[in-house]
């Protein structure tokens, strides 16, 4: 169906009926009732802290004894955040401290290019949502940090993060 089509349908529709299969897709859907939940209210701060626990302890585990490093559960996160509809601000600072956290499991370890690897695209994909929402002043400082981190571990794709923050500034 096009949404064309469910335009159409929708206005249809009496109101009570329009309320009803809301509540029915509410009730159903997982994901609807999420939607409504963060719409009315959002939290967000509570989710970012909730998300950061989570990344960190995907590098500094309290539970297990080694770190499972996987880029993957940041990444879920951030879909899941954009899909709400969070705040840029906060979606950015979340995307960073991605980031920040797996430079500081680093940077005593010997590192491995895929870590890198995947670490610039987590870089690359802040660089460029903070370009998008204009957000660079905000985030200057700890973009820097995180390139300067880059260079003092001796990254091998130390270059690439150069690259990206010429675009940044």
């Amino acid at each position: 169906m096009s949404k064309r089509d469910l335009r159409k349908y929708l206005a249809s529709l009496e109101k009570e009926d329009l309320e009803d299969q809301i509540l029915d897709l509410y009730g159903r859907f997982g994901e609807v009732k999420t939607f409504y939940d963060f719409v009315f209210n959002p939290k967000e701060e509570k989710l970012v802290q909730e998300a950061k626990i989570k990344i960190s302890e995907e590098y500094f585990p309290q539970k297990r004894k080694r770190a499972k490093t996987r880029r993957s559960v940041a990444h879920k996160y951030i879909k899941h955040f954009r899909k709400l509809g969070m705040e840029p601000v906060m979606l950015a600072n979340v995307m960073i401290y991605n980031i920040e956290i797996a430079q500081a499991y680093s940077a005593d370890k010997e590192l491995k290019e895929a870590f890198c690897k995947s670490l610039y695209k987590s870089f690359e994909e802040a660089v460029g949502f903070i370009i998008q929402n204009s957000l660079q002043h905000e985030f200057l400082e700890r973009m820097n940090k995180i390139e300067i981190n880059v260079q003092e571990q001796s990254w091998p794709n130390k270059y690439r993060f150069e690259k990206q923050m010429d675009q940044f500034h």
